[in-house]
């Protein structure tokens, strides 16, 4: 087991995808899982959750204070970086409050794992920091490159940078699904930017297994690009109020779709990269590497076809595969 014995630090462990990691490393016998984040109420009832558990240490503390977190690395081997503000509409009324938490904290940590010595960090970016139209994608897109900066400018210290990209995961605090399904049941009704728009998505447990993979993976430099279904909004659309209206007794006729057009930063469509990033990606079966790297680092892949990775060129889930997939993850 890759993390037996070791000291992992989760940063922003208390989200969704940060207590999911914390849960899948626990199945590893870690010597010990630092806990960190700023939110006072979401520590004491993830700690209660984990009462039983010895391993866990639970920090309060902030990214964009830099003598936390420098505290938090101490003694640590592995990093989780997964704190941020992600909220596409509130990035775009608090641009510089994005900047201080996703990029003056990504340099904080950057800076903290150095001078301690860890020996891997992997961030969480986003697919909309491909071709940014919006403060959330930009903030992000800095902080990647930050990170190959950091390998390229660095690297005789022992300390390997890594990201990993992905999309909305289904379920997470702020995705779309929850937010549909209370207004079919409350108001009747589902408010949609637009039924023809395409996102990438996957599960919590898809999202969590890949970024613990890519930390075991990374050799320095890379970003990791976890391969995703494409789902057409208005196919989720039907797929939920058709579900939601079995479950409830609902009459279906009477579930109103509202169109409210794209909000301020939006996209029609995603991207996974560009077609300049194509053109050093290597092909996983469960991931693409970007990565400068040599070809006999990556014998189990194959070179990827130049081109851009959008979610507007990818054949989407069909009604059927997504009600499966949205089943399987307890979604409906």
């Amino acid at each position: 087991m890759y993390f037996k014995g070791r000291k992992i630090l989760v940063i922003g462990g208390t989200g969704t995808i940060g207590k999911s990691v914390v849960q899948k490393l626990l199945l590893e016998s870690p010597e010990l899982v630092r806990v960190f984040s700023r939110d006072e109420y979401k520590q004491h009832v993830f700690q209660a959750e984990l009462e039983h558990v010895e391993k866990v240490e639970f920090l309060i503390g902030d990214i964009r204070n830099y003598e936390r977190v420098y505290t938090a690395m101490q003694d640590i081997d592995y990093v989780f970086h997964l704190a941020a503000m992600k909220h596409v509409d509130i990035c775009e009324r608090n641009p510089y409050e994005a900047v201080l938490t996703n990029i003056i904290g990504m340099q904080n940590v950057i800076q903290a794992a150095m001078k301690q010595q860890v020996k891997k960090v992997v961030f969480t970016s986003s697919d909309k920091a491909i071709s940014p139209t919006n403060a959330y994608g930009a903030t992000k897109l800095i902080a990647e490159r930050m990170l190959v900066a950091t390998k390229k400018n660095h690297s005789e210290n022992g300390t390997i940078f890594a990201s990993v990209r992905f999309g909305n995961v289904m379920g997470s605090r702020g995705s779309v699904i929850p937010f549909f399904k209370e207004q079919i049941l409350n108001k009747r009704k589902i408010t949609v930017t637009d039924k023809d728009m395409t996102r990438f998505m996957m599960t919590i447990n898809q999202a969590t297994e890949l970024t613990i993979e890519a930390l075991k993976k990374a050799e320095g430099g890379e970003v990791f690009v976890l391969k995703m279904p494409v789902i057409h909004l208005g196919t989720l659309v039907e797929v939920l109020i058709d579900e939601m209206c079995q479950k409830h007794q609902l009459n279906r006729d009477a579930i109103h779709i509202e169109i409210t057009g794209l909000r301020p930063g939006e996209k029609m469509y995603e991207e996974l990269m560009t077609i300049d990033e194509s053109k050093m990606a290597w092909e996983l079966p469960n991931m693409y590497v970007l990565t400068d790297k040599p070809k006999e680092k990556y014998l189990d892949g194959k070179q990827v076809r130049v081109s851009t990775y959008s979610s507007s060129h990818q054949e989407a889930l069909k009604k059927k595969e997504l009600r499966e997939l949205l089943k399987k993850a307890s979604l409906i």
